[in-house]
């Protein structure tokens, strides 16, 4: 019986379907093993529990404070999740990272289905493939804001004007199904998170006429039932949350968070121009190898139009996002479907020596950057349970690298890709579970367990609440104490015990904490300690539990049956 090649593998649906699958594949490790991240991520979880609970899905607020910075979009996926899949009271944060797996499922196979169209089935696979292994998306998969979404709504909204674009080049009616994916995905991105998809989707529109020296390709796009439907997806709740805060979202979304960035480096996110070609080999490996080639296709095959329109949609956007002032590593990721399409369409063809050569060195590069990320990370913040994990990483990004390498210098191009790819997702997969055992990096989740250990969590029924921090002052540990956590100072932390709850005093605020402790009378019992290093600040902290005197009454702790966290004191070192 004779085996089915990958062509065979590969046919209609078939191969944007697979390549959704390793994107998939790539995403979960993410999602599963990965604590709460500081900053964005547990600020995004903790707006979306606050809608969840108090049933107000249009304003966006963390703890008291509102959140007037990007659309409403990802917070309500991230609610319907939650709800679907959860509760928002189990503090998990897998349930918050689905949309954006399924952000880069949905780009992969975009993608795949442009590329197959474009150039064939074997590069429309390859194509979805290479993007959604990339460590940028499947890295953003696992994480739960709005980056892998927005990567999916734009790749969305550039697939469906690529086939509109060859249709009218071919002297054909663009189909309706084209269509509605250009509007879809636009509307979708500006949901997600306004303006920024339209940095990719208008500059190519731009060029793309310029270059060809016809605008009349524009006038099949639609807009007759397309711009109401864009405004139908966005309109609502841009009205609602107009009337809801007198205009206040949209003075400090422009003002405060989009002007800024355009104006200076925001937030001390600065960098110099071509910070995202340095990083390119980085973030798209394990298909490193293939960005030579991809860039000799865009140059020396530009006169054909799925090239030009590929080359459109990658080349404008990035230099918009390399002059800009404020920089941050996923700005880029809505062109890498572009690059991605360009690498399939220029590995289907044999790749020039240059290409090779330089490919195979960019590729052994990019091993070496992510072999010595987990080594550092394991010397630095490990112990002897992430060596295990950390070898993994090591042994799969170098045979990605050396593999692919090899291979692609062997003129063998799609099968050093696919080795690269393999390879290059165990690592990944690795490289998220040595993460995960850096548990000096993991502050808030130590805290939590040291709390629940001394019995000092408001949850378990023997302190009341909420408890007071010093010092560290993250939003992932108020995704995981709930709203009402108390970011004080020592002042607020010792009237916290006066009050009979319990605190949590970082080391920089013991004198002041103890003094006037001392000041009231107030007696401090220490029920534990938690180092470790905050990746935020980049400072290490030693975070100290204190106990109230006062306990609540038998009458309001948990039922015999249930169980209930010692109250002997406690020393949990996060570095354990």
């Amino acid at each position: 019986m004779k085996r089915p090649d990958l062509d065979h593998l590969i046919t209609g649906w078939r191969g944007p379907l697979l390549a959704g699958l390793l994107t998939l594949l790539a995403g979960l490790p993410g999602l599963l093993l990965l604590p709460p991240l500081d900053r964005d991520e547990s600020r995004y979880a903790q707006a979306t529990s606050q809608m969840l609970e108090s049933g107000d899905y249009v304003d966006i607020r963390f703890q008291d404070e509102p959140r007037w910075k990007k659309p409403v979009g990802i917070y309500w996926m991230q609610a319907a999740a939650v709800a679907t899949t959860s509760d928002v009271d189990d503090r998990q944060i897998a349930p918050y990272r689905l949309p954006s797996l399924l952000g880069a499922v949905l780009a992969a196979v975009a993608a795949a289905w442009a590329g197959a169209a474009l150039f064939g089935n074997r590069a429309g696979f390859l194509a979805g493939a290479i993007l959604g292994t990339t460590f940028l998306l499947s890295t953003e998969a696992g994480i739960a804001k709005t980056d892998a979404m927005l990567c999916g709504a734009v790749t969305l909204a550039m697939a469906g004007l690529a086939r509109i674009y060859m249709a009218s080049r071919a002297g054909e009616t663009p189909a309706r199904p084209y269509k509605l994916a250009f509007w879809l995905g636009l509307g979708l991105s500006i949901l997600i998170k306004g303006p920024i998809g339209l940095i990719v989707i208008v500059p190519a529109l731009i060029m793309l006429t310029i270059w060809d020296r016809d605008a009349r390709w524009l006038k099949r796009l639609g807009w007759g039932w397309g711009l109401p439907l864009t405004a139908l997806i966005v309109g609502p709740w841009a009205i609602a949350i107009t009337i809801a805060t007198d205009g206040a979202f949209w003075r400090e979304a422009i003002g405060g968070d989009l002007a800024p960035k355009i104006a200076g480096a925001h937030e001390s996110h600065g960098g110099f121009i071509g910070l995202y070609l340095v990083l390119a080999p980085l973030l798209f490996f394990p298909s490193t190898l293939l960005l030579p080639a991809a860039i000799s296709a865009g140059w020396l095959r530009r006169a054909e139009p799925a090239i030009r329109f590929m080359v459109c949609w990658v080349v404008p956007a990035w230099i918009i996002f390399e002059l800009a002032p404020t920089k941050l590593a996923h700005y880029t990721l809505p062109t890498f479907g572009g690059l991605a399409i360009l690498a399939a369409a220029a590995v289907v063809q044999p790749v020039g020596k240059i290409s090779r050569r330089v490919g195979a060195a960019l590729g052994l590069f990019a091993a070496v950057l992510i072999c010595a990320i987990a080594v550092y990370g394991l010397t630095a913040f490990g112990g002897s349970t992430a060596q295990t994990w950390a070898t993994l990483t090591v042994v799969f990004a170098a045979m990605a690298g050396i593999g692919g390498a090899f291979l692609l210098l062997n003129r063998a191009a799609v099968t050093a890709v696919l080795t690269a790819i393999v390879c290059g997702l165990i690592a990944h997969a690795a490289l998220s579970g040595t993460i995960r055992q850096l548990r000096l990096l993991a502050v808030a989740p130590q805290l939590v367990k040291a709390m629940d250990r001394a019995g000092l969590s408001p949850r378990q029924g023997l302190v009341a609440g909420p408890i007071a921090i010093t010092g560290f002052h993250e939003p992932s540990f108020v995704f995981l104490t709930g709203r009402d956590t108390e970011l004080t100072d020592a002042a607020g932390a010792v009237k916290a015990l006066n009050e009979g709850r319990p605190a949590i005093v970082e080391g920089g605020d013991d004198v002041a904490f103890q003094t006037e402790a001392a000041r009231l009378g107030i007696s401090t019992k220490s029920m534990g300690q938690v180092k470790g290093h905050n990746y935020s600040t980049g400072d290490d902290v030693v975070l100290t539990l204190y106990a109230p005197e006062r306990r609540l009454s038998a009458r309001t702790m948990p039922p015999p049956s249930a169980p209930v966290a010692s109250r002997a004191p406690v020393a949990a070192s996060v570095g354990e």
